[in-house]
């Protein structure tokens, strides 16, 4: 997992604010621009531990789901007040 991925993720949504999401894609672009897609699989994983831990939401077509397990693109937001 790249270091930087975590503070990247948590600075994208909390600038975003808890009403607007942030697209995984956008997370590891602003790690990696060229390879980005090599960090999908770990930017899933970390939204699935941040979810399990309240951190954030993961949605996909509005819907809360599991990272792991849904299939085509995700959301990422913080969790409502």
């Amino acid at each position: 997992m790249h270091p930087n991925l975590e503070h990247c993720l948590r600075l994208l949504i909390n600038k975003r604010g808890a009403s607007k999401s942030v697209c995984p894609s956008e997370v590891a672009r602003a790690i990696d621009p060229v390879d980005w897609r090599d960090h999908m699989d770990d930017i899933r994983q970390l939204a699935a531990e941040m979810s399990v831990a309240g951190e954030l939401v993961v949605t996909q077509r509005g819907q809360v789901v599991d990272p792991l397990s849904a299939k085509g693109p995700i959301r990422l937001r913080l969790p409502s007040e």
